[in-house]
């Protein structure tokens, strides 16, 4: 793994939400901490309401993660663009993420507890 990079399991439940609707919560969310940036919270596909989500064409790459894929939510408030990543095939460094969602925290609440 990337030395900046350490992802560790949340070791609690996590709710994740957008406006007042509920997408879901998970016992096996993983926090990642990258360098000097805010700890993100990846939660597994299985735990979260997956209808609820609209894969768009956006796609961004980084060169410790790799390529991530986007969706928009769709929700009471209507739909929120790209308010979600997930890193479908990582790079091995950091292979533990595949399979999670990640969500940006100014438009989707993601709670511990």
């Amino acid at each position: 793994m990337a030395d900046h990079i350490t992802i560790t399991p949340v070791g609690g439940p996590v709710t994740v939400q957008a406006g007042s609707t509920l997408l879901g919560r998970s016992e096996q969310a993983l926090e990642l901490r990258e360098g000097g940036y805010a700890p993100v919270i990846y939660v597994p596909r299985e735990d979260i309401d997956m209808r609820r989500l609209v894969r768009t064409d956006h796609a961004t790459k980084c060169p410790w993660k790799g390529q991530a894929s986007y969706f928009s939510i769709k929700g009471d408030f209507g739909m929120l663009a790209n308010a979600v990543w997930s890193y479908e095939t990582p790079l091995p460094a950091v292979a533990d993420i595949a399979g999670y969602l990640a969500f940006y925290p100014d438009r989707v609440k993601v709670t511990r507890g």
